[in-house]
């Protein structure tokens, strides 16, 4: 019989938790080596009905059963491709494929649903998974579907579920997986000694740039990354004896590459000692892919490069070098990429990670759903003045690690009723666009009012408005000045200019004489200029302001208008809005 770590324990204790209250669907994420399959077998073994367990390919079909076999508990197999067609049994282990095919009998009793790999499943759609699962849920009223994955995060969609355990509302977007009620980090594995310590390995050869991909608004695709490989087409040998002389070097046992498309996988190949090396494509016949995999693991060459086939459902222990020569936008996929490498060997103390794409990811920092805002930005901590949630967002630290400014928008926390299972959100904005009809708070990007729908002119139709107008002038500032003056009547204002590369500048006048004057300052400066808005700064004059001009961030661009003989400044566009 099995044992269950205390993790896996808390895994199963949080789904049943869940599920007594809720049956909305529901998943956990555990990292690569976390043994999903025990998890799979408590769950089986005490439900009170029939259970499914459903995978996309048949590796994972046999793999799991043969795991539940393992433990000593019967089950069967509904696969054509494994040649099985159980019915009888509690647990079934099944294929996607054929179980959308089954006869409507098949799908009688059933109390539990569990999806590996469930980052594949569709939002809507007549895919095969709806299509098994409308049809469980239909003869199943209160049945419960449970998704496992070890990465939540697709490129392109975002997060697949909507709260996390941790407090956290995801995203606001419908998702078919409504909450994560248990999440394991990869910290935990590799800390706890479940897994091998990955060593991120200082390269001194010259790496891939990659960054006129990822400085686009968009994902890249596949033309335009062999585009960028082919102008660099002189790095990769370069690379390749790098890997080889590392290998060599400190007598690795097993190496993976993973390179960015075939050209460049063949490319590789072509660098790689004669007879050490084999190639995994997407479209390699699968008996010889698994030949090939059968004999990496046997250790009958060292080199295994691959394009995009290899990052789930895949186990060789005795890796201990992981060659990353593709580039990814999603922290999450870096993860699983350098996971191939991280299970447990006699072999083995650590595992080398060479990463040749320059993109800084790390293994231990938080997946960010919001686009990076600019390279010399990490992943930072900003706690919620309204709920004390802590958010992972973008932001800029100083040498000693103090944020001092960050992009985030809106706060994530929200809370849950322990009784009716009720999300709430918090809703706090960092950064927000007031409604000038119903003065509602808005995304800073919003283009129509949330609780009114009136138009929101955006950020780029003000600039190109501006540009278009002679009575119009758009500034790009390089730096901004803050002086106390005064005026005919000896009275103190502030002084703001704003000024370009060619030293040509706008300004604007504050006054503080009064409690309305000093409201118009926070209101039209303070709050959109403040590095980090949640911070309470108290401004009584302009000397508080000159005090903490630290904390002041510029516009982007900085809008001005022609009245008189004189420049108005009457809009700035800051970076988050464009």
């Amino acid at each position: 019989m099995y044992k269950l770590r205390d993790y896996q324990q808390q895994a199963v204790n949080k789904t049943l938790e869940y599920f007594r209250k809720k049956r909305a669907p529901a998943m956990i994420v555990l990292p690569t080596g976390a043994g999903k399959s025990l998890v799979i077998a408590e769950l089986a073994r005490i439900a009170k009905g029939r259970v499914l367990v459903l995978a996309h390919v048949k590796e994972l079909v046999e793999q799991n059963y043969e795991k539940y076999q393992s433990y000593g508990l019967s089950a069967g197999i509904f696969s054509a491709s494994l040649g099985k067609k159980d019915w009888d049994q509690k647990a079934i282990f099944g294929s996607v494929q054929s179980v959308a095919r089954a006869p409507d009998d098949f799908f009688q009793d059933f109390s539990l649903l569990i999806i590996d790999e469930c980052h594949r499943v569709a939002e809507e759609g007549s895919t095969q998974y709806q299509e098994v699962i409308k049809k469980l849920s239909e003869r199943n009223p209160t049945l419960c579907v449970l998704g496992l994955t070890a990465t939540p995060y697709r490129l392109g969609l975002g997060w697949i579920y909507e709260y996390s355990q941790a407090g956290e509302l995801k995203t606001d977007k419908k998702r078919f997986f409504k909450q994560c009620v248990y999440d394991l980090p990869l910290s935990y594995m590799i800390k706890h000694g479940y897994l091998t310590n990955p060593v991120k390995v200082d390269i001194p050869v010259t790496c891939y740039d990659f960054s006129e991909l990822t400085d686009r608004d968009r994902m890249y695709t596949l033309a335009e990354v062999e585009e960028v490989l082919k102008s660099q087409q002189r790095l990769t040998p370069f690379i390749i004896k790098n890997i080889i002389d590392i290998t060599e070097r400190f007598r690795r046992r097993g190496v993976m590459i993973f390179s960015s498309s075939v050209k460049h996988a063949e490319e590789i190949m072509s660098y790689l000692p004669d007879g050490d090396a084999r190639l995994v494509l997407g479209d390699t016949e699968m008996a010889n892919r698994n030949q090939i995999i059968e004999d990496f693991k046997k250790k009958k060459f060292k080199y295994l490069v691959n394009v995009s086939v290899l990052t789930t459902g895949f186990d060789a222990p005795h890796v201990d070098v992981i060659a990353i020569l593709r580039p990814t936008e999603s922290n999450s996929l870096y993860q699983q990429i350098v996971g191939r490498g991280l299970r447990l060997s006699e072999e083995k103390s650590d595992c080398y990670i060479l990463d040749y794409t320059g993109m800084q990811h790390d293994i231990y920092d938080p997946e960010i759903s919001d686009k990076r805002p600019a390279k010399d930005t990490v992943p930072v901590k900003v706690t919620c003045p309204a709920c004390d949630f802590e958010n992972d967002f973008w932001g800029r630290v100083d040498h000693d690690g103090y944020v001092v400014e960050h992009f985030g928008r809106k706060c994530r926390g929200a809370t849950q009723d322990a009784k009716t299972m009720e999300i709430t959100p918090c809703g706090y904005r960092f950064r927000l666009k007031l409604c000038h009809v119903c003065a509602a708070e808005n995304d800073i990007t919003a283009r129509a009012c949330e609780r009114c729908n009136a138009v929101l002119v955006d950020a780029d139709a003000k600039l190109k408005q501006a540009k278009l107008s002679k009575h119009g002038h758009v500034l790009t500032p390089e730096s901004i000045t803050f002086e106390e003056r005064k005026d005919k009547n000896a009275n103190p204002y502030l002084e703001i200019r704003y000024y370009d590369q060619d030293a040509q500048y706008v300004s604007e006048a504050h006054f503080f004489s009064n409690p309305s004057s000093i409201k118009k300052f926070n209101i039209n400066f303070l709050r959109s200029h403040l590095r980090r808005p949640e911070i309470a700064v108290k401004i009584q004059s302009p000397q508080d302001v000159i005090r903490h001009k630290n904390l002041f961030r510029l516009p982007s661009f900085v809008i001005a208008r022609k009245q008189e003989k004189f420049w108005k400044i009457t809009e700035k566009v800051f970076a988050e809005e464009l």
